[in-house]
């Protein structure tokens, strides 16, 4: 006589599939930055809902948001790995991979396109030898792209290391990221 076996329910499917409660991988045994990661989720009572701020201090530690550094946040927070990396890779704040020593933030917003930020941008990746959104093979230099830095007066605008550059020219924003490189 064969087993009778019923069918899965969406429950137990549902069960099945959600990663479980335990927290603990062999990259997080004794590295600090786990630690800290594992104690966000602590003060957020491993809630589902604090994903992004679990997400912001993951990339506080790590600074950028690893494979197994995602796969940590869901198993912490039980939520699908789909679902952390797809909030991780929607928010531009977060980053998927390393930035460089130095980053250059290039405002792609309306004032700005309108006053030649593309022409920037073209420079920019010609100097670096890069497409928006890459790192120099030195890991010297990110070139980034934000949507609108709220710096329309100034237009076209960029940002170096935090540093706000105003009415730039294709010119000016390649001497600023040459002196980067040295």
């Amino acid at each position: 006589m064969m087993p009778s076996s019923a069918p899965p329910t969406q429950q137990n499917l549902i069960t099945k599939a959600k990663p479980k409660a335990s927290t603990s991988t062999s990259c997080a045994i004794g590295d600090p930055r786990f630690k800290a990661l594992d104690m966000a989720m602590k003060r957020y009572q491993h809630n589902p809902d604090a994903l992004i701020e679990v997400l912001h201090k993951a990339q506080e530690s790590f600074g950028y948001l690893e494979a197994d550094v995602l796969t940590h946040v869901a198993r912490g927070l039980q939520l699908p790995l789909s679902r952390v990396y797809g909030v991780a890779t929607f928010y531009h704040l977060f980053t998927l991979k390393p930035s460089g020593v130095h980053t250059c933030v290039v405002c792609l917003g309306t004032a700005c396109h309108v006053k030649g930020s593309s022409k920037l941008v073209a420079a920019l990746e010609a100097e670096l030898g890069i497409q928006m959104g890459e790192t120099t093979v030195d890991g010297q230099v990110s070139l980034l792209a934000a949507r609108c830095l709220g710096a329309c007066g100034i237009a076209p605008a960029m940002v170096i290391d935090g540093a706000v550059s105003g009415k730039q020219t294709p010119k000016d924003a390649v001497d600023k990221v040459r002196v980067l490189k040295f």
